[in-house]
């Protein structure tokens, strides 16, 4: 079956404009600003203190540690089985910006749900949380499969980067808006900064529905040359998966960098999820560990997108490599880490780099693979992805609950980055290129 490619990616270039006004690029980053909110004020700010303080109330602190952990594993879990096969039936039946959307309404009503929870309720709001994560990360699957459609080949680094930098932008705003209504819960008519928090989560979901629509009003996608039924579409996507893996036997070069972002994405995502929770064990202001979170994204934002154009400077491997080296001085600097400014200096630290990670993985793999399967095996990305968020939050959960010690249990992060980084400088992108290239376009058997 033969894949129509959207034409907005080859429209810009013909005009000589920057990629980044293309309304349809616009569209697409937006919703990066859309569901960070949900990145931002709920998974890396409030859940893991209101978790601990609200919801768990009389849980040991280690144990509230180690569900939270198994919550992150958990939503991983789900979105890892699921994504190959969803992102190979989005391929064959032009399916993916519906499955977007359906994604994404899933988080954005567990989230909204969270509103209601009452305090002591943690298993009800950890249940929500899976929810919302699940949401959150198979939407993520067909929003990265889009990247190709959306950018082309050529300005992958840059589009990549502009998306995580305005995700950076628009859930710093309104975590900034939240962290207000929870310092001075009065300004905005409430009665207590517990209240606050609950309309924070309200807030998220509002947000994330809005900003979601100009992706699903301007953004095309890939689509099959002839309709087809979903069901039909299913059948084929099984098929289509099956040939899949076959076809990763040639392209090694694929497998060998999944192997290295399986490692080092794992710590990084065991980092934003579990450093509130370790700023807290440790002692910290609750108020100063959300002043951290604020830093981290507005210097997020400038430094994903200085990451994006340097990627088309120097490579994004290259890139990749410099802030993973980063990523590893600041954990071990963690492991020492007493006050709160040092907690600021590791927040800064974090920020330069973390977008970097993120957008050039995102685009060096979307080099890598052949651009009319890009759902497909973006769904094996996440997987990836997802598969790795099992085991580090579970590392640092299973480390402080055994050993009674938070600081080792954020220091074992450290295993996972350098060992990614090792692997992922064994990567051949050249030869990636080449032979994605060559299987481009090849049909089902």
């Amino acid at each position: 079956m033969s894949i129509v490619q959207p034409e907005a990616a080859r429209k810009f270039a013909k005009r000589g404009r920057s990629p980044l006004l293309e309304k349809s690029v616009v569209s697409w980053a937006m919703y990066d600003w859309a569901n960070s909110a949900f990145a931002t004020t709920i998974m890396a700010g409030f859940f893991p203190i209101f978790f601990k303080d609200f919801w768990s109330t009389g849980l040991p602190a280690t144990q509230s540690t180690f569900w939270l952990g198994f919550g992150n594993s958990a939503t991983a879990l789900l979105v890892a089985i699921a994504a190959p096969l969803l992102g190979a039936v989005a391929d064959r039946g032009g399916l993916s910006k519906r499955f977007l959307l359906i994604a994404a309404s899933l988080g954005i009503a567990a989230t909204a749900a969270m509103f209601w929870v009452n305090q002591g309720r943690w298993e009800l709001a950890l249940l929500l949380y899976v929810l919302a994560g699940t949401g959150f990360a198979a939407a993520n699957v067909f929003y990265d499969g889009l990247l190709i459609p959306v950018s082309g080949k050529h300005d992958l680094d840059l589009v990549s980067g502009y998306g995580f930098s305005l995700g950076y932008l628009g859930g710093g705003a309104l975590f900034a808006i939240n962290v207000a209504m929870v310092q001075r819960p009065d300004w905005f008519g409430l009665e207590d900064a517990a209240q606050a928090v609950r309309f924070a989560f309200l807030s998220v979901a509002i947000w994330w529905a809005i900003f979601t629509l100009p992706l699903a009003l301007n953004v095309d996608e890939p689509r099959p040359a002839g309709r087809q039924s979903v069901a039909a579409a299913v059948r084929e996507g099984v098929a289509q998966l099956a040939h899949t893996f076959r076809e990763l036997r040639e392209l090694k070069t694929v497998a060998l960098f999944l192997a290295a972002y399986w490692l080092y994405i794992d710590g990084v995502y065991t980092i934003i999820k579990m450093a509130v929770d370790y700023g807290a064990t440790l002692g910290l202001a609750r108020g100063d560990l959300i002043l951290a979170l604020l830093i981290t994204q507005f210097v997020g934002f400038p430094s994903a997108l200085f990451f994006g154009w340097i990627g088309g400077r120097i490579g994004a491997k290259t890139g990749i490599l410099v802030a993973l080296g980063v990523y590893c001085a600041a954990t071990v600097n963690a492991y020492f880490m007493d006050t709160s400014a040092e907690f600021f200096r590791l927040a800064i630290a974090i920020g330069l780099v973390q977008g970097g990670v993120q957008s050039l993985s995102r685009s060096l793999f979307a080099r890598l693979i052949p651009a009319d399967k890009s759902m497909e095996y973006f769904g094996f990305y996440n997987m990836v992805g997802r598969f790795s968020a099992i085991i580090g939050p579970v590392l640092v959960g299973g480390v402080a609950l055994i050993f009674d010690d938070s600081r080792l249990a954020m220091m074992s992060v450290l295993i996972l980055l350098v060992s990614g980084a090792v692997l992922l400088t064994t990567v051949n992108v050249a030869l990636g290129e080449k032979r994605a290239l060559a299987l481009q376009g090849r049909q089902l058997s």
